[in-house]
Formats: structure tokens, sequence, C-alpha cells
């Protein structure tokens, strides 16, 4: 619990009581209320996360060669710039804009945050700091969704109101940045020499083929916003929708830190693999059930999924690479997967159809293929711990 770990932690716990207070409610009111199609939903979404990565890769790389607060603290402002462009929002095409800044944001602030988070961390407690650091993100993700369901009663289920409430958190996170300390502010006052023309190409081959397999799986791994879509599809009204992704959240920040902490004494695919057997339960559960209240059970067990994938995947990938190459490594980690959800929310949004079952079905039946493999890797030399 170093001083930026527990900052980061407070940052990342006020911008997603923000940003989740909103996206449980974006699908509805893309669709109900600005008259978008799903398929809209989906691209949304996904040319959101690409944006993202195009920007990840790049802040990764700079995250190497300069300080990386101001990059932080850029992120965080657009973050919150685009929250109030969705307030501003009469027609869906300005939700996109306002979509691709949010992200914009998401990619400029990740790598450069991440490798600061286990700036002097051994490679035995990553696991911990990001399983830390994700519990502290998704407890917000938590508050977010459920002051947005006691504020969409007090207001009479009108939704603006709570874009322009969601800009308070959002700014308080970018205020608190500056309490982040920077070693290279200190020990950088000259410009860096110049960097090698192809700076991936000296990341380890093992860092190659982790990747290319995470990658292969988020081919698979629509936005989740297609997820509370078919919840609402199946009945769910908007406060529902809102309670199920509260729910959902819990079990994502209940399970992360344990999910962290066991792979730093497990091999980290195995968890991982746990991780994608969460998913096929999730989305062959939303493609196949019909009752709305089944929802409530459903979300929980998906919420084991990011719990297991998400801190542990950053964990995984640090260790694949030395220090001088974590902003740089988890840059094209992060901007490759944001890629790959680009992808999938594209397909998944135009095969949605009526209900949008087949490409859940589609994408959990693929991921049980996935976690089949990935237990290899425990025995394989690529499998750092």
């Amino acid at each position: 619990m170093t001083r930026n770990v527990k900052t980061l932690c407070g940052i990342s716990f006020l911008q997603d009581t923000a940003s989740e207070l909103l996206y449980p409610i974006l699908p509805i009111f893309l669709t109900t209320v600005l008259g978008a199609p799903p398929a809209v939903v989906g691209a949304i979404e996904g040319l959101a996360e690409g944006a993202a990565s195009v920007t990840k890769v790049a802040a990764g790389r700079l995250a190497d060669l300069i300080a990386r607060r101001p990059l932080i603290a850029t992120g965080y402002g657009l973050a919150a710039l685009g929250k109030l462009l969705i307030a501003l929002a009469t027609v869906w095409p300005l939700v996109l804009v306002a979509r691709v800044v949010d992200r914009l944001g998401k990619g400029m602030r990740s790598a450069p945050r991440d490798a600061l988070l286990i700036d002097g961390i051994p490679n035995g407690r990553r696991g911990k700091v990001f399983g830390l650091h994700r519990a502290a993100d998704t407890a917000g993700a938590v508050v977010g969704p459920l002051l947005g369901l006691a504020l969409y009663e007090a207001f009479d289920h009108h939704l603006r109101p709570l874009f322009w409430i969601a800009l308070i958190p959002a700014v308080a996170s970018v205020a608190l940045v500056s309490a982040v300390r920077d070693p290279r502010t200190k020990t950088r006052t000259s410009a860096p020499a110049e960097p090698p023309r192809a700076p991936w190409r000296a990341l380890p081959g093992r860092y190659w083929r982790t990747l290319t397999l995470l990658a292969a799986f988020n081919l698979l791994n629509f936005p989740d916003a297609l997820l509370l879509l078919r919840a609402h599809d199946l009945g769910l009204t908007t406060a529902g929708v809102i309670g199920a992704y509260a729910v959902y959240n819990f079990a994502y920040a209940a399970l992360s830190y344990p999910a962290g902490a066991l792979s730093d004494r497990l091999s980290r695919p195995l968890v991982f693999a746990a991780g994608l057997a969460f998913f096929a339960i999730g989305y062959l559960g939303l493609g196949l059930l019909h009752a709305p209240w089944l929802v409530f059970a459903v979300l929980p067990l998906y919420g084991g999924f990011n719990a297991c994938t998400d801190g542990v995947g950053k964990a995984w990938i640090s260790t694949l690479v030395p220090d001088s190459q974590q902003g740089t490594a988890q840059g094209l980690y992060q901007g490759t997967i944001g890629a790959a959800v680009l992808i999938a929310g594209l397909w998944a949004g135009l095969a949605w159809g009526a209900d949008g079952h087949i490409p859940l079905l589609v994408s959990g039946t693929g991921a049980l293929a996935l976690a089949a493999t990935l237990p290899a890797l425990a025995r394989a030399p690529m499998a750092a711990r």
C-alpha cells in the first residue's frame, strides 16, 4: 500500500462512480430517448473502445519516456469532458463523440497509471496490487449504479439529470491526480534520449504469445452495454437493469482482490482460465434464459470473469517484461485488447437481431473452448508467476 496505490485507488473509485452511474442507463437512453437501433449501441461502444486502443499504445510508449502524471491527469480530464457532452446530447451521434472522448481519456491514462501503480512493487505481489486497484475501481461501479437508481427514482424516472450529477465525482477524480507522486518529475529534467524506431520489437517472445492468445479471446468479448440491453429486452425495467448491474459490480469488486492474490500464489493462466469459465456461464446464461429475475443470478457469476481476468491479465503482462518497458507493454496489451473488443462490438451489434441470444451463445461457447487451452500455459515457460 504505497501512497500511489492508495491515491490511484481513490481516483479510480471516483471516476468509476461517475462512469458507472451512467453506463447502465446509456443503452436505454440511446434506444428509447434518442431512437438509436441496437446495432448503434454496439457500434458506439466498439468504436469508443477502438479509439481508446490507439491511444493506449501511444500513451504506453510515452509513459516509458516522460513523466506519467500529466498523461494521467489529461486522461481523467477527457473522461470528465465526455460526460459533459453526454449530458448535452439530443441526438445519438453526439453520444458517439462523447463516448469516443471519454475512451480517449481512458486510453491516455490507463497504461501510465498501471505502470506507476506497480512502481517499486515486486513481481510476487503485483497480482494483489492490481486486484486491490480493480476492487477499488469496481467499488465505484457498485456505488455509481446504486446512486443512479436512487436519483432515477428521485427525479421521477427522468434520465438526463443523472448525467449532470455524474460530473461531480468525475471532476473530483481529476483534482485528486495532483496527490500522485511521479518519480520521473524529479529524476528526468531533460529530454529523454531518442527512443528506438521500433520499441515493440524489443519485447520478448513470451509477451507476444500471451498477447496473441488474450487478444483472440477478446474477439468474443463484446461491450457490456449489449448485455444490459439483453437484460432490458428480457423484461427488466430501467430500475431493474441498474440494480442488476450493481449486483454484478458488487461481485466483481468483492472477488477482484482474492483473485489477484490467488494469481500471486498459483499460475496466472489458471486464474485467467477460471475467469473464462465465468464468462461462458454469464453469456450462455443470458443467451438461454427467459425469466427476467434470473438475470440477478447470472450477472454476479459473470462478475467473476472480470475479477479473474482484468487485474490478473495486467499482472501477468507486467511479469513478462522488464520495468523499463512496463508502459510500452501495458499500452500495447490494453490497446490490442481494446481493438479486439471493437471488432466484437461491431459483429455482435450487427448480429444482435431481435433479442441478441445468437451472439451470446456464440461467444459463450467460444470462451469455453479457450478456457480449456489456458491451463496448459501453467506448465509452459511463458507462464510467469
